[in-house]
């Protein structure tokens, strides 16, 4: 937060109206933010999908980060997860815990970050809460999207011998938190090592990809906690196995150079998380078709290895066909420094 914060700030209704009413225009069920709850009204066949994200300062971002960065991530890392279930954003609701120390000025920023990004993926604010934080600044979006009847897709629905997709580049993200950190070397990364900064702060929702993955996908999630351990998840709930080409994952320049420099960006790239790129099991006589249609909406998918007969955990197998030993599969908010 910025230092010296006016003791005349507004209190909490008039902080609503000032930057968080204006968010809430064109969307007629959130009553301009004058009631105690939205109401909207699904279209004939269609179905809601519902997801949360908590984002608290020092987990999920960084004190110093630019305010409009960090509103930002908040909507999009919810963005991410309508995606990958196929679904088309509709609105969300912003419940917000603001520190002792927050000035009329960082929440102007913020809130001009959220209203760049509605703008930008075609969502609404329709409700949400304000109060005070009793530590650090915490923000919960919850995020709702639709989908045609029937047509959400799951972690659960991958069948062995389906085909493995992530879209984009892997590893970035976490790459970058530790650039931020200064726990790896961003020299060998040279101007590329503003990429990996980026992608920490910015992630980007592949919602293009909804109607692809409605069309194709048999299962999908948005990697968020690690490659390896996310997908645990479907092979979990899909009671399937799954192996992973190390060769084949996608990896953006800056990633590549940390990696032929330091051992250690492996483990970071396969489970460090923070990717918010889709990850997506599809028939692999429709392979073809899918890398097509999602290219059609212009986001990259790259084939990464397949779904196996069996349940366990995900193997990764380097170029020799030898199993990549890995010391934890994911990122765990209880576990995890």
């Amino acid at each position: 937060m910025e230092e010296g914060a006016p003791r005349d700030r507004p209190g909490e209704f008039a902080l609503i109206a000032r930057y968080f009413r204006p968010l809430a225009d064109g969307a007629a069920g959130a009553f301009a933010l004058t009631d105690d709850a939205a109401l909207y009204k699904p279209r004939a066949g269609e179905e809601l999908v519902i997801t949360a994200d908590l984002l608290a300062e020092g987990v999920h971002f960084l004190p110093d980060d630019p305010p409009e960065s960090i509103a930002r991530k908040a909507l999009r890392v919810n963005l991410s997860d309508l995606a990958a279930k196929g679904a088309d954003p509709v609105g969300y609701l912003l419940a917000l815990a603001l520190p002792k120390d927050w000035t009329e000025p960082w929440l102007r920023k913020f809130a001009a970050g959220l209203r760049g990004d509605q703008k930008r993926y075609g969502i609404t604010l329709i409700g949400g809460d304000t109060s005070r934080a009793a530590d650090r600044l915490t923000i919960v979006i919850t995020a709702v999207g639709s989908v045609s009847r029937g047509k959400m897709v799951r972690r659960r629905g991958a069948r062995p011998g389906d085909a493995l997709f992530v879209s984009g580049t892997i590893g970035d993200g976490a790459l970058g938190l530790r650039l931020r950190l200064g726990s790896i070397d961003g020299g060998p990364a040279g101007a590329n090592a503003k990429h990996l900064l980026d992608r920490y702060l910015h992630p980007q929702p592949r919602t293009a990809l909804a109607p692809v993955l409605r069309q194709f996908a048999t299962s999908a999630l948005d990697v968020s906690d690690g490659l390896v351990g996310d997908l645990a998840h479907i092979c979990e709930v899909s009671e399937v196995g799954a192996s992973i080409d190390l060769e084949s994952i996608p990896l953006s320049k800056g990633a590549r150079a940390l990696l032929a420099t330091d051992p250690s960006a492996l483990s970071t790239i396969l489970t460090g998380g923070d990717d918010y790129e889709v990850l997506a099991t599809v028939p692999a006589r429709k392979a073809a078709a899918f890398t097509a249609a999602a290219a059609v909406g212009g986001v990259s998918v790259t084939r990464i290895g397949e779904m196996t007969r069996g349940r366990g955990a995900p193997v990764v197998l380097d170029r020799d066909g030898r199993r990549v030993e890995l010391a934890g599969l994911s990122f765990d908010h209880f576990r995890s420094g």
